[in-house]
C-alpha cells in the first residue's frame, strides 16, 4: 500500500468542505459567498492532495486548456459576483476536465454494495451506461 501524508488528509478535508459549501451554495439559490468559499476550498484541497506541481500540470496541459479556462474562468466569474453564469461555466469546464475519469469512477461506484444496487436500477443503469461510455453494456442497438 501507499502512505497518506498529513497534507493529503488535510487536502481531502478541504476538498470535502469545498464540495459541501458548493452544494449548499447551489441549494440556497446560488449564494455567491458560499460558492466562492466552496471553490477556494475545493481548489486548495486538490492542491494539497496531489501537490501543487501536479495540480498545475493537470490544469495546464495543452489538450485540457479549453476545459481549464472554462473551469477557472467560472470560478473567477463567481468571485466577481455572477454566481449563476459562473457555475454554468464552471460545470462545463469540470465535465471537460474530468470526463476521462468519469468511466472509472462510475465503474467503481457500481461495485459499492448499496450504491451499486441503486445504480443497477433500470432507468439509472441506462444513464450510467451513457455517462460511462460503456457500449458493451447497452442493449437494444444492433451494431
Amino acid at each position: 500500500m501507499f502512505e497518506i501524508t498529513d497534507t493529503q488528509k488535510i487536502g481531502v478535508g478541504l476538498a470535502g468542505f469545498g464540495m459541501f459549501f458548493l452544494f449548499l451554495g447551489v441549494l440556497l439559490l446560488f449564494d455567491k459567498g458560499l460558492l466562492a468559499i466552496g471553490n477556494l476550498l475545493f481548489i486548495s484541497g486538490l492542491g494539497c492532495v496531489i501537490g501543487p506541481k501536479r495540480t498545475f500540470s493537470f490544469f495546464f496541459q495543452r489538450h485540457k486548456l479549453k476545459a481549464s479556462i472554462a473551469f477557472l474562468g467560472g470560478i473567477f466569474v463567481v468571485l466577481m459576483g455572477w454566481p449563476l453564469v459562473g457555475m454554468i461555466l464552471e460545470t462545463y469546464g469540470f465535465v471537460l476536465l474530468f470526463s476521462g475519469f468519469l468511466p472509472v469512477a462510475i465503474n467503481f461506484l457500481r461495485r459499492v454494495p448499496i450504491l451499486g444496487t441503486f445504480l443497477s436500477m433500470p432507468g439509472i443503469n441506462k444513464i450510467m451506461d451513457v455517462l460511462a461510455g460503456d457500449s458493451n453494456r447497452t442493449t437494444g442497438f444492433c451494431s
